[in-house]
């Protein structure tokens, strides 16, 4: 059996890779992305803590498919934004663009 331990230190390390990409990328695609490695650490911990420390009913399970579902609308409503600032400001770039500017 795989302890607890292990899951969570990968959860860590997808969280701080997430984080990381979030801050760091200039490309709203790739901060998109860093989001979802984000949510994907989270439900690793909802799954672990269920199987390890919680009854056996399966509701980290039930939540990590909520956070999936949200996963999906979020990508969904970000990539709408990505094409709708593309065709105002004719760049993808963090830093290049200004949605106060009129």
């Amino acid at each position: 059996m795989i302890p607890l331990v292990f899951f969570v230190t990968i959860s860590l390390f997808l969280f701080c890779v997430g984080i990381f990409g979030v801050l760091s990328r200039r490309n709203v695609v790739g901060a998109l992305m860093s989001i979802e490695l984000i949510l994907n650490a989270a439900n690793i911990n909802l799954v672990a803590f269920n199987r390890y420390l919680g009854p056996s009913d399966g509701l980290g399970q039930i939540f990590a498919l909520f956070v999936v579902a949200i996963s999906a609308a979020e990508s969904v409503v970000g990539l709408v934004m990505v094409i709708t600032i593309y065709r105002n400001a004719k760049t993808i770039f963090l830093d290049k663009f200004n949605l106060m500017k009129g």
